[in-house]
């Protein structure tokens, strides 16, 4: 149906030959494109795995640890030791101020018991692979959409463009030389009338 759209000229057939040979070359790109993405991502599905493994095993700890803590201390005294961070965030980054000064702890140890401070440690050791887990988990995400918009191109090009293009040309060439032979009968139908009108005869 495509081809038959098409402008059977010599110079559309050159524009559609140069098309395809581009499609072609973009399709291979796009696989090979295809093909490394598949497998940065499978490699990164594999290091989300290890990591939320990590993470759910610490997380817990953190959590029997802050259990224990919770049992020795009473639930206001909790509340105000944990009230202030000591983890500061800023837009865009992560910026873990007590990984520099090894200072987890953002309460006085005059009225905490010592079983908070290893729930603490215990929640600060986990947090850098929370931390790498959700920067996993987004570039899973983010390679998994450019993997199916060049899956998408790569089909696209495999299934559409490319065959519609070949279909165009085989139609414009076999316009162009059925083209050509009527042009060649009408010359030599020109020519026999020309000798029969000088020389009075026809060329049988």
């Amino acid at each position: 149906m495509a081809a038959k759209q098409v402008n059977p000229t010599r110079m559309e057939l050159t524009r559609l030959k140069k098309k395809r040979i581009t499609a072609i070359r973009g399709h291979k790109l796009l696989k090979d494109k295809r093909d490394e993405l598949m497998r940065q991502y499978l490699d990164l599905v594999r290091e989300n795995m290890e990591v939320r493994k990590k993470v759910e095993a610490g997380i817990r700890s953190a959590n029997k640890n802050f259990v224990i803590a919770k049992a020795g201390m009473s639930e206001a005294a909790l509340n105000t030791a944990l009230m202030a961070p000591k983890c500061k965030e800023k837009p865009g980054i992560f910026q873990i101020d007590f990984l520099a000064d090894q200072n987890i702890y953002s309460y006085g140890f005059a009225f905490t018991s010592g079983d908070l401070d290893g729930a603490v440690k215990s929640l600060a050791d986990v947090l850098p692979d929370m931390i790498r887990l959700a920067e996993c988990e987004k570039a899973c995400q983010l390679m998994a959409a450019e993997i199916e918009k060049t899956r998408r191109r790569v089909n696209a090009l495999e299934h559409v463009i490319i065959p519609e293009t070949e279909q165009s040309i085989k139609y414009i060439t076999m316009k162009l030389d059925e083209n050509e032979r009527s042009t060649q009968i009408r010359l030599m139908k020109v020519k026999d009338m020309m000798l029969e009108e000088t020389h009075h005869y026809s060329e049988k």
